[in-house]
């Protein structure tokens, strides 16, 4: 496992930032799209090994499947582009402006959503037989799968709501050390030049934030949906206003703050040097 030392690797984040800021949108768009859905995937994966084993441990172990396949594919996640795409802007990279940036963002954004809202709707039609069935109705395997996703939707917005300023405050940090994670996984996965490296670094923060119950923003584009489609007792407004926006805040300060500009200031412009203290040479007297 070829490892690169973090000044190399640094500059392949700033370079990473900048290729996606001059993407075109087509491509942003189809690369967010399939993030998004693998991602989503990657979810539903984990509820259903949670459900079908009693171990939620297990589910985040697996977890980061969907995400170390979407990384490798060269699939962009909102997480991901938070934290590379400003370091191009703020290295001062030809052309690359504030514009520029947050057009990547939105892109991305958009991308996401539909990817995992494809997904939120191809799980619902297989819970419901296509909307026909009652999800209670179809087997205790499906129908407990079907419940986690609407206790989960309704616990993560309207439980915050109930708390009023202190449960938005929670959000907030809790999307932060969310992408805190992440985009650790994401660097770290630079650090390697071969896949299984790249595989181990991406996986240990990515199961830390998973476990943990952090809040990705993505991920929230599919579980949300889902449990709106199945019954969950919350609304579309709920779910923007009480998760999804505050989320997105929170990634945007973890991942910048924690990992990007961190990294950037300490390996791609760094500090001067201190000035080592000068060594007397002791004299030694002629044999």
């Amino acid at each position: 496992m070829s490892y690169l030392n973090p000044s190399e690797f640094v500059g392949k984040m700033i370079d990473a930032g900048e290729a996606k800021v001059f993407m075109s949108t087509r491509d942003t768009v189809i690369r967010a799209y399939m993030a998004g859905a693998i991602l989503a995937m990657g979810a539903v994966f984990a509820v259903t090994i949670t459900v079908q084993t009693g171990q939620p441990l297990l589910g985040a172990l697996l977890f980061p499947v969907g995400f170390c396949m979407l990384y490798l594919l060269g699939f962009d996640l909102l997480t991901g582009v938070f934290t590379l795409v400003p370091l191009a802007w703020i290295d001062k990279r030809p052309g690359v402006t504030l514009r520029s940036v947050l057009r990547n963002w939105g892109l991305v954004f958009v991308g996401n959503f539909a990817g995992a809202l494809t997904v939120a709707l191809m799980m619902a039609v297989i819970f419901t037989f296509a909307f026909t069935v009652d999800p209670n109705e179809i087997g205790q395997q499906l129908t407990e799968i079907g419940q986690q996703l609407t206790e989960i939707g309704t616990s993560r917005t309207v439980g915050y709501a109930d708390h009023g300023a202190a449960g938005m405050l929670t959000l907030f940090i809790r999307g932060v050390l969310c992408n805190w994670m992440v985009s650790t996984g994401v660097v770290a996965a630079m650090m390697s030049t071969s896949v299984s490296g790249k595989v181990i670094a991406m996986w240990m923060p990515v199961l830390v934030f998973f476990y943990m119950g952090f809040e990705h923003s993505v991920v929230n584009m599919f579980l949300f949906p889902s449990g709106l489609m199945l019954g969950g007792d919350f609304s579309v407004g709920d779910y923007l206003v009480w998760n999804e926006i505050p989320t997105v805040v929170g990634n945007l300060v973890g991942g910048l703050t924690f990992v990007g500009l961190t990294l950037y200031a300490t390996h791609a412009r760094t500090g001067a040097s201190r000035q080592r203290p000068a060594v007397e040479t002791p004299a030694f007297p002629p044999r």
